[in-house]
């Protein structure tokens, strides 16, 4: 029977896709270990998988979203779980999110159904939530910034806005407080992996084109150096994903809203730009 796999390395996705016949179907499935709906689609796919022959014309394979930021983007993946269908080089269909009953519509529309597929095949939706840490609560014992960031916008030199480690564990009050003046921190925060010079995932470091772009004044935080703050937040904000972007201490959302917002709004930063220099005269 066929079986999900993990493409390791942009190296071995490039040579896999080229290898293949021009007939082969790719399933290609994006995903972060971390993001809970991706729990469940793994199980769906693996199980999709599995209702077709090992020689069957169909290669379903799974890519880490961040660690394969270039393919990522080559597919324009701005949020997981993420789907797409590919024939030939060319994209099918893509499908965005876990809903078990899209995933197999679009597959078996493309492939046929598989052989286990009359008799059961996809499993219903499951619950899947993030995995959490054990004391991974802080408290707020260090200030949360010591600069005024009302018309900050980091440069590749300066410190992040909140300090690196939180101290010891404390109640879930406490850290709740220490995450309601963090997200505040600045009239607009970015929670990423990794800092504005050097992103460490691919979403992080669209987010961020985004905002330089726009000439946005913003404050930021590594939440890679914090694992109360990046566990914290995901509950927090009820967001499990990040980079996360809050303006005026609201959570605006991941890469795919803001793009969204951005669309419906083309203005939507403008109150957050930087103040351009005016000619003297």
């Amino acid at each position: 029977m066929a079986t999900l796999k993990e493409v390791y390395s942009e190296t071995s996705f490039d040579q896999t896709i080229k290898d293949a016949s021009p007939s082969t179907l790719f399933v290609l499935y994006f995903h972060t270990p971390w993001a809970a709906p991706c729990a469940q689609m793994n199980t769906i796919l693996s199980t999709l998988a599995s209702t077709y022959p090992a020689d069957a014309d169909i290669s379903f394979l799974s890519i880490n979203a961040e660690e394969l930021a270039d393919v990522s983007e080559s597919y324009d993946v701005t949020a997981v779980p993420f789907l797409v269908l590919q024939k030939g080089g060319k994209t099918l269909e893509t499908v965005s999110g876990s809903d078990a009953t899209k995933v197999r519509a679009a597959v078996e529309k493309h492939a046929g159904v598989g052989s286990a597929g009359k008799s059961g095949g996809v499993p219903p939706p499951l619950q899947a939530t993030p995995q959490q840490q054990n004391g991974q609560a802080g408290n707020d014992d260090a200030p949360t910034t010591t600069k005024d960031l009302s018309s900050y916008a980091p440069k590749s030199s300066d410190p992040q806005t909140a300090p690196d480690y939180s101290g010891n564990a404390g109640s879930r009050e406490e850290l709740d407080e220490r995450l309601g003046k963090l997200v505040k921190a600045a009239p607009v925060m970015l929670f990423m992996k990794g800092t504005p010079s050097a992103p460490q995932c691919g979403f992080s470091r669209q987010l961020v084109s985004i905002l330089r772009e726009n000439q946005v004044k913003y404050g930021f935080f590594n939440i890679l150096a914090d694992s109360d703050v990046r566990e914290g937040l995901k509950t927090f904000s009820d967001w499990p994903t990040f980079p996360q972007l809050y303006t005026n201490g609201e959570l605006v959302g991941g890469l795919d809203i803001v793009r969204e917002e951005m669309e419906a709004d083309p203005e939507f930063f403008k109150p957050f730009a930087a103040a351009q220099p005016t000619a003297s005269t």
